[in-house]
């Protein structure tokens, strides 16, 4: 299977039009991380690993050229696994970053932790889904100002995959996960503003390998 990202423009109502990008190393450019493709049992896969940024919510990610968002759906599978040199509050944390800037300073970002999913803390149960934004509303700072209002629950594990879906329109995002019909979360203020826009970026957390596959963006 091709790893691919599909567009869906509306030309005129009930018609149409859809465009497949095929994804290489060439179309990849890694910030702050390593990443490359591999083909593991007849599938495509982009591999990245975290690897100088020592500090949580960074821009590390994998942005892909030549292509910008603003509203629209991104469908994703991903998984993650623990790096053996991982810090102690790793939770293998991988999703996406959208509405990356050119210096990729600001942009938005929504993301699952599996370790944290089935962990024995229920405190730490309801932060296995999550949102935060650069440059200035990290997982910290909402922790701090409004804890539990950007993190939920859902059921998830390291080393498996996870269908994250991401729905934004505006000031809006809501996250489902693995085809459940209801939102694992539903954030209405994101924090760069309704008229943000650039690139998307598969983006993980410090000690996490992540894995991704199958991206379909329509618009």
């Amino acid at each position: 299977m091709i790893i691919r990202l599909m567009i869906w423009v509306l030309l005129i109502p009930m018609n149409l039009y859809s465009q497949i990008i095929k994804l290489d190393e060439g179309r990849l450019e890694a910030i702050n991380v390593a990443a490359s493709i591999k083909t593991v049992i007849g599938k495509v896969r982009v591999e990245v690993l975290d690897s100088s940024i020592k500090a949580f919510d960074k821009p590390t990610f994998a942005k892909i050229k030549g292509f910008e968002f603003k509203n629209g759906t991104i469908e994703i599978y991903v998984l993650s696994k623990l790096l053996p040199n991982a810090p102690g509050l790793s939770a293998g944390s991988i999703g996406i970053a959208f509405r990356i800037d050119d210096s990729n300073s600001k942009f938005e970002c929504i993301y699952v932790s599996p370790a944290k999913g089935r962990d024995t803390i229920q405190a730490r149960r309801n932060q296995a889904v999550q949102y935060f934004s650069m440059p200035d509303n990290t997982y910290k700072r909402h922790g701090k100002e409004v804890p539990g209002q950007y993190e939920s629950y859902a059921d998830m594990g390291l080393n498996e995959w996870i269908k994250l879906k991401i729905v934004v329109k505006d000031a809006r995002a809501k996250v489902f996960l693995n085809d459940v019909k209801q939102p694992s979360l539903v954030v209405n203020d994101l924090k760069n503003g309704t008229g943000s826009f650039g690139a998307i970026g598969l983006w993980v957390d410090v000690g996490t390998e992540g894995f991704f596959r199958d991206l379909e963006v329509y618009k």
